[in-house]
């Protein structure tokens, strides 16, 4: 999408042409929208300098994108614009909004009457969210489209007073620019997504100079970045959304007075977001030592993988009276039946040594039809097994796959609670 082709999209008659598609029929029959569009004298009139099907394409592009937008920021999806590769980077709303709330706390005492700074700041989803908090913020990214981009979301959800975007190099940035500080580096190049901290835009030292400049500041991190490269004077919190992990936040200077590593679990769906507790933190206990392991008791409890990704498993044994069935598998086992948005819990009913005659026999001995299968430190084919189950009953029943010391085993269960849920 070219940004000539955009800035038309911004016009009271480019918006009056957006809101005339039907996403559902856009995504139905493409080819004929776009034919309709050709033919609407108001397209070609959006700017006569450019071709008509640069003009669709643009219309049709941000379309389509405001639809996939839902998924990540709901009905405001639909006043705003995005790029293809902006909407994918950009940070899902409910956890914009969590890490705004956390950053917002300590702005008042950081600023002291500046600004705040959100750095590769992309479609704007960070400083949108930490403007609507009353925070003045200034984002900067080098892509002229995106930064056009960003300044139409300020300005289509009213944030003008407060947030503002700049096109610029952010490695040109000096440490102490901003005295409050947000930080999304890139992590993808020309052949896919970046890996290796060093090769993030900008690399990952000069991302962490930048947080160490500022009173306090955030960087966000792919969740997988290994535990070896987080600064020693920085806080550490992996997030999750509905049992998917999302990110690593990086807390400096202000914001890094919590726990030195956290996991947190956030939820979006409607019938979770409204469940007490729904948002839940597991924090790391100094001094505490690795979880006991034990043989199988009457609960499982299969963590959230913010819990697994934070090497936080020792706490939530901890948290339940509970141990490990393998200290290489973070499964854990416990007597107590504890419900919590960090973990989800089953009751075991049979613990067999894994094999396919057994399982057969065990499932249709308890009528099974719905078997939902979960594994850890297993290479079972799930979906092979499933069809090999050959299940037809009536009775729910979830089958875990692991290994107990050298040997493969299932775990017979129903669940008791699943994330958010009592």
């Amino acid at each position: 999408m070219r940004e000539s082709a955009f800035s038309a999209l911004l016009t009271d008659a480019g918006r009056e042409v957006l809101a005339g598609v039907d996403p559902k029929e856009a995504a139905a029959d493409r080819l004929a929208v776009a034919s309709h569009l050709r033919g609407d004298p108001r397209v070609g009139a959006l700017d006569p300098d450019l071709p008509v099907s640069d003009l669709v394409n643009a219309v049709l592009t941000q379309v389509g994108l405001r639809e996939r937008g839902r998924a990540k920021f709901g009905d405001r999806a639909q006043e705003m614009y995005f790029t293809p590769d902006g909407l994918e980077q950009s940070t899902r709303r409910v956890v914009a909004d969590y890490r705004a709330d956390r950053t917002a706390a300590a702005a008042d005492a950081a600023l002291g009457g500046g600004r705040a700074g959100d750095l590769c700041c992309g479609i704007g989803a960070d400083l949108l969210a930490l403007a609507a908090r009353g925070v003045p913020v200034e984002g900067v990214d080098a892509d002229p489209l995106t930064v056009a981009v960003a300044r139409a979301n300020i300005a289509a959800l009213g944030l003008a007073d407060r947030a503002r975007v700049r096109e610029g190099d952010v490695t040109e940035t000096a440490p102490g620019a901003y005295p409050l500080l947000f930080c999304d580096p890139a992590r993808r190049g020309g052949r896919g997504r970046v890996f290796d901290p060093a090769a993030y835009s900008p690399p990952w030292d000069v991302a962490t100079d930048l947080a160490r400049g500022s009173s306090a500041a955030c960087l966000k991190a792919a969740p997988g970045i290994p535990h070896e490269v987080l600064p020693p004077d920085a806080a550490a919190e992996w997030i999750s959304v509905d049992g998917e992990l999302k990110e690593a936040a990086l807390w400096f200077g202000d914001l890094a007075d919590g726990p030195r590593r956290r996991a947190t679990v956030l939820h979006e769906r409607p019938g979770l977001r409204a469940a007490e507790g729904a948002v839940a933190h597991l924090d790391e206990v100094p001094g505490l030592g690795p979880a006991p392991v034990a043989p199988a008791r009457r609960y499982l409890y299969d963590p959230d993988p913010a819990v697994v990704r934070s090497h936080l498993v020792a706490e939530a044994a901890a948290r339940v009276d509970g141990a490990l069935l393998d200290e290489r598998i973070a499964y854990l086992t416990s007597d107590r039946a504890v419900v919590s948005p960090l973990w989800r819990v089953l009751e075991v009913t049979d613990v067999l040594p894994f094999s396919l005659k057994r399982l057969r026999s065990a499932l249709r001995a308890r009528d099974a039809g719905t078997v939902t299968i979960k594994k850890r430190g297993s290479a079972v084919d799930t979906e092979k097994l499933r069809r090999d189950l050959r299940a037809s009953g009536s009775e729910a029943v979830t089958v875990v796959l692991t290994r107990i010391g050298e040997r493969p085993y299932s775990l017979l269960c129903r669940e008791v609670a699943g994330p958010g849920r009592a």
